[in-house]
């Protein structure tokens, strides 16, 4: 697995990470999303994103890493997500329940949403061993801008924003951005939403990927994203265990500037 340093620690951290959003919100796919696990785990992934936005996915993730033996290698990422201090607090406390650890790697500020209150209350509880990390979030282009404000006034570990293969807005600022300031960044939307391996649904994959061991879009678009050296770690989301196995074919060697321009021409066309 390719690993990148976290800026504000130096500590090491896989590159593919596993998203939540839709594949965790249920409670009757166990079987199916703990083989996911699995192989994302067995690949040498550790970091999962998750929110309370997203429904049951905190406390899906919570039942089913709370027994296997390599829970505590995992890196566990939430959101707070909601206005006011009080409810902030409340929020991360239900966070901690449902995904049933005593310390989260990771808590984000999502989609800015009343930052200016929130990132206080996460300072305090990390300054109390709660949290190890602070992140800001955002999934769409036109808060790029906003994104790079909050980042050149405060201090955060991380940001995560949205950057695929067909959508490289943040190339424009955001990536460079987070390099000058040593901020950790997480991709979402690395398919866009989907769109993206629909598109290329019957496209064949160019002659080289084959020769590297790719099996499909899924995994050569990630390598796409990882190409860039700004880029901390990709939070592809998936349900199935095939998926997840084409996505960690990603975790070869980064691509070259060569085949990223392969890539690009593939998506003009």
């Amino acid at each position: 697995m390719i690993q990148r340093l976290i800026p504000s620690s130096h500590e090491s951290l896989p590159a593919i990470g596993l998203g939540t959003w839709q594949t965790f919100d249920t409670d009757n796919n166990d079987d199916t999303l703990r083989d996911v696990l699995h192989s994302f785990h067995g690949g040498g992934g550790r970091l999962i994103d998750s929110s309370p936005m997203y429904g049951r996915a905190e406390a899906t993730i919570g039942r089913l890493t709370e027994g296997l033996p390599e829970r505590d290698t995992l890196f566990y990422a939430t959101k707070v997500w909601t206005t006011g201090r009080s409810a902030g607090s409340a929020q991360l406390e239900e966070s901690f329940r449902r995904m049933r650890r005593p310390v989260l790697d990771l808590v984000q500020i999502h989609n800015l949403l009343d930052w200016q209150t929130q990132l206080p209350l996460l300072r305090r509880w990390k300054e109390e061993g709660r949290i190890r990390y602070l992140g800001i979030t955002h999934y769409t282009d036109g808060n790029h801008g906003e994104l790079e404000r909050v980042l050149r006034q405060e201090r955060f570990d991380f940001v995560q924003f949205n950057y695929a293969l067909n959508n490289r807005h943040a190339e424009q600022r955001l990536l460079p951005v987070a390099a000058e300031l040593g901020v950790a960044t997480i991709i979402n939307r690395p398919f866009g939403e989907g769109a993206l391996l629909r598109r290329l649904h019957g496209t064949a994959l160019p002659a080289w990927a084959k020769e590297r061991g790719f099996s499909g879009w899924a995994g050569l678009l990630i390598a796409f994203i990882l190409a860039r050296p700004e880029v901390t770690c990709v939070i592809p989301a998936t349900s199935n265990p095939a998926h997840m196995q084409q996505i960690l074919e990603a975790a070869k060697a980064p691509l070259t500037a060569k085949e990223c321009e392969e890539l690009k021409s593939a998506v003009r066309a």
